[in-house]
């Protein structure tokens, strides 16, 4: 097979960066890009050689692209990523797949044919850290799921880059806030690790650290289904912030933190420790193991490349297979939903009655975003902490 000739939909922060890292594909070509803002889609055509578009329609039926990678605001990943799908292109879609779970189910639904690829770009699964992380827990070397803890309060944004665009940061333009927008991938590894709980109750601050209508800050409980629990914590407003995650089952206990990785191993379950033995204050006897972990390229660039592989060898496993990405919405979806009534929320989550919700929250917004220009080219790397 050629070359797969890729198309990008929105040129803003992440799919400029995405259209000047094609280059580095195998066996892909840029050879259209489009956004709404001309002069953006122009400046970034000439920039890496393609064609221009101004409107995602022009462009999927152009003929022109086999693959269309979508960047857009995240309402949009759902319409164009549907218009796309029933044109018969293979589709990579940017997180989160779909701001809402009625929205998720329409765009998977869409992908009727399995010829086509669809991909969510949820490149965080290639790090070898979170890699081995799953390969622990779902190898049984933690035994069974007793608690997962995840401080995740180095997510820091300043005012500047909720006012860099108009549609961040509100209900109609984005559908949420830290939820949305930086969480997604951490609640894409909760479930990718530890499965989906059955129960979240959430506790959300709306415009707490920034002039916005949306969530800055969270906590979450979460409640399994084999009496596991767990506690994320989340904010875009906290500096120095802190990203730790723990997990621990009856054999352990894994420790994540400044890119190191800790396994504390019991020699006994513990469960059948406290059962067994006649001491009152002795806890199981356990080693400590620090756990060597490889480096990784550019995670963007390895989810490309597996679309890309995917396209021209099908069969090629998929590493983040779009379907599965309706499993963080869902999490994002009830942590805030949760948090607005004030009570638990069951999952599997009632789509329509969030989407009734969120409707609700668009139609009765008064708030009024204040934007200003960014000037200069943004570094997008300082994004990933």
């Amino acid at each position: 097979m050629s070359d797969v000739r890729l198309g990008i939909v929105g040129v803003g922060i992440m799919g400029s960066c995405h259209a000047r890292n094609i280059k580095h594909i195998a066996n892909a070509r840029l050879t259209a890009i489009c956004d709404i803002d001309k002069s953006k889609a122009d400046a970034i055509a000439g920039e890496v050689g393609c064609k221009a578009y101004y409107d995602a329609t022009t462009l999927i039926e152009s003929g022109e692209i086999d693959a269309v990678l979508i960047a857009t605001p995240h309402y949009f990943h759902t319409t164009i990523g549907i218009q796309a799908l029933k044109k018969g292109l293979h589709v990579l879609v940017e997180k989160p797949i779909s701001v809402h779970k009625a929205d998720c189910q329409r765009l998977i639904a869409a992908h009727t044919n399995q010829k086509q690829v669809f991909v969510a770009m949820f490149m965080t699964r290639t790090v070898p850290l979170y890699r081995k992380i799953r390969q622990l827990v779902s190898g049984g070397e933690l035994g069974k799921l007793v608690r997962v803890n995840w401080i995740l309060t180095n997510w820091f944004r300043s005012a500047a880059y909720y006012a860099s665009s108009d549609w961040r940061a509100t209900w109609k333009g984005e559908g949420g806030g830290i939820l949305l927008n930086q969480l997604p991938h951490n609640l894409d590894q909760i479930q990718w690790i530890c499965g989906m709980p059955s129960r979240v109750t959430g506790f959300c601050s709306l415009g707490k650290w920034h002039e916005i209508e949306v969530e800055d800050e969270v906590t979450a409980y979460l409640e399994y289904p084999n009496g596991a629990t767990g506690v994320l914590v989340a904010s875009t407003g906290e500096a120095p912030g802190t990203n730790r995650l723990e997990i621990c089952g009856e054999r352990g206990k894994l420790v994540m933190e400044n890119d190191q990785l800790t396994f504390i191993r019991n020699e006994v379950e513990m469960s059948k420790f406290c059962k067994t033995t006649p001491e009152l204050f002795a806890g199981p006897p356990a080693w400590t193991i620090s756990i060597p972990i490889g480096t990784v390229g550019n995670q963007h660039n390895i989810i490309i490349q597996n679309f890309v592989d995917a396209i021209r060898n099908p069969g090629t496993p998929l590493i983040a297979a779009a379907e599965e990405g309706i499993h963080s919405v869902e999490l994002a979806n009830a942590i805030l939903y949760s948090s607005m009534i004030k009570k638990p929320v069951d999952l599997p989550l009632n789509a329509e009655a969030y989407e009734r919700h969120l409707k609700k929250l668009i139609r009765e917004s008064g708030f009024e975003k204040k934007t200003r220009k960014v000037s200069g080219k943004v570094d997008v790397t300082k994004s990933f902490r």
